[in-house]
């Protein structure tokens, strides 16, 4: 069990989109197994050189803009990236009690802001599979400021969007380079994820706190007792 945050001082509460409201296994699913396999056939190459191909390219765009943007995967690797995701978008799926937990934080009177480094038509197409938009006040792509949320720049711009007071702010997020990125801005209050994937069991989230499950933050936000 974590230990509850401090409701009282928590105006506004910033939520991660993949991962941490949503079932990682999609992305993971997509760019691990899916987008290599096609991009074999898409080049005329063996699964295991495709993987031998995209491994180091992949590895140096993580935690940068390009990672995230369909646009550029689109052009480097020659495929229909938009029209993939769809493809496999029956995969996309809310984390358990996910959307309670986003109800319970509106009738708590909690600002609920979503901020991802999803591309705006990843977050389109998620959006259509699983209602979340009604639940948020705000929902930021990280392309909305040309930054990621592994940069400091991002923060600055979220500040001064939002008016954000960073001590008085609960981020939870999947990410430990961003929950990192997040506390050296100064956000207050941090909770990693246990499990965002589904289909991958628990994670070790280090020197963060994790969230177990959303009932229990939802029992701490709302007073009671597990």
């Amino acid at each position: 069990m974590i230990t509850a945050p401090p409701w009282s001082t928590i105006d506004t509460v910033l939520l991660d989109m993949d991962g941490t409201l949503l079932d990682l296994h999609f992305d993971n699913h997509f760019w691990l197994e899916f987008l290599p396999q096609r991009y074999a056939e898409r080049h005329g190459i063996s699964r295991t050189m495709a993987e031998m191909e995209l491994t180091p390219l992949f590895n140096e765009h993580q935690g940068k803009l390009t990672w995230y943007c369909l646009d550029f995967w689109t052009r480097e690797l020659d495929l229909p990236i938009r029209e993939m995701k769809r493809e496999i978008a029956h995969l996309i799926a809310l984390r358990p009690a996910a959307d309670q937990f986003l109800a319970a934080l509106r009738d708590a009177g909690k600002r609920v802001v979503l901020i991802t480094n999803a591309h705006r038509d990843s977050l389109s197409l998620k959006l259509e599979r699983v209602e979340l938009a009604p639940w948020f006040d705000r929902l930021i792509s990280s392309h909305d400021y040309g930054f990621p949320k592994e940069d400091p720049q991002f923060w600055h711009a979220l500040r001064q969007d939002l008016e954000l007071a960073p001590e008085r702010a609960l981020f939870i997020d999947d990410s430990l380079p961003i929950l990192r990125s997040a506390r050296a801005f100064g956000i207050a209050h941090l909770l990693a994820v246990r499990e965002p994937d589904s289909r991958r069991g628990h994670k070790d989230t280090e020197e963060f706190a994790a969230v177990e499950s959303y009932p229990e933050l939802i029992r701490s936000l709302q007073g009671r007792a597990a």
